[in-house]
């Protein structure tokens, strides 16, 4: 796809992060931008300023794991703009315990939310692309991590990989019917988001007791981490840029950060080789 004036682009969370990055983006480039997110205070601050700019905006509360609000969102985005060309199934959340410490609640608002919001995306804007018969396009966001081997973050971690594959089967699905939407998926690193903040959003059904006990020095270590990566990230602007190249230039897999490619070449060689999986980490030692 290489015009985007006029075009109509759905993005899911996108009063924050890498969505409102590529909201900005589409908005330089004279599209029409409905935006979908599911904390309405946000969602409305990032109509507001687009339309100060004089951007087409429509901006539609949405539960991404949620079905009936895809479907809900599909038919705004039908009655104000007419269609969708471009679909960034982009609405994530995050944890970090390990796979056995993680609650049935954890799994359920992950998964919910970084695939079934996907599974939702494709299962009811594909069919609406498809009548269409134009050039469209949709970016699934996933992340490095589903690409690489290593600890940690495990339900965030299942759900990048699944994504991945889903995009992957997507894009051949739709070549071997020659149809014209193309498929990007985005893989990045630490971006500055608010990512980390994500229980802000977590549903009251699916929240954890509170804790008995204060976190313990790894668990702070831990966090201070993922804060400080965070905070050095690129930023969702230049995650954006980033997006549109791929676009443009039908590249399927969207690296952010070319240093990761090192490690995603090594867990190809651990499967091909038969050998165990490798820690990223001794890959920088």
């Amino acid at each position: 796809m290489k015009e985007f004036k006029g075009r109509v682009a759905v993005i899911t969370g996108a009063a924050s992060g890498i969505g409102r990055g590529i909201a900005e983006h589409c908005v330089q480039k004279e599209m029409k931008v409905v935006l979908a997110d599911i904390e309405e205070a946000a969602l409305r601050d990032t109509e507001r300023a687009l339309q100060a700019k004089g951007a087409s905006v429509l901006a539609v509360r949405t539960d991404v794991s949620n079905a009936g609000d895809i479907e809900t969102l599909a038919q705004k985005t039908l009655d104000a703009f007419g269609a969708v060309h471009l679909l960034f199934n982009n609405a994530g959340v995050q944890t970090r315990k390990t796979v056995w410490e993680s609650t049935l609640a954890d799994w359920e608002w992950v998964i919910n939310i970084n695939l079934w919001g996907v599974i939702h995306g494709v299962r009811i804007f594909v069919p609406i692309m498809l009548q269409e018969q134009t050039e469209c396009y949709i970016v699934n966001t996933a992340s490095s991590v589903g690409l690489i081997s290593g600890p940690g973050t495990g339900t965030y971690r299942v759900t990048k990989h699944a994504v991945v594959s889903l995009s992957e089967t997507l894009y051949l699905e739709l070549q071997q019917r020659n149809a014209p939407i193309g498929v990007s998926v985005l893989c990045p690193s630490f971006v500055r988001s608010r990512l980390n903040e994500a229980e802000r959003n977590r549903p009251a059904e699916l929240r954890n007791p509170p804790r008995k006990n204060p976190p313990t020095p790894e668990e702070e270590a831990l966090e201070r981490f993922y804060q400080e990566m965070n905070d050095s990230g690129i930023t969702p602007e230049r995650c954006a840029d980033l997006v549109f190249k791929a676009i443009q230039n039908n590249t399927f897999y969207i690296l952010t950060h070319p240093e990761l490619r090192t490690a995603i070449q090594r867990r190809m060689e651990d499967i091909l080789q038969g050998r165990n999986p490798t820690h990223p980490q001794i890959l920088r030692k």
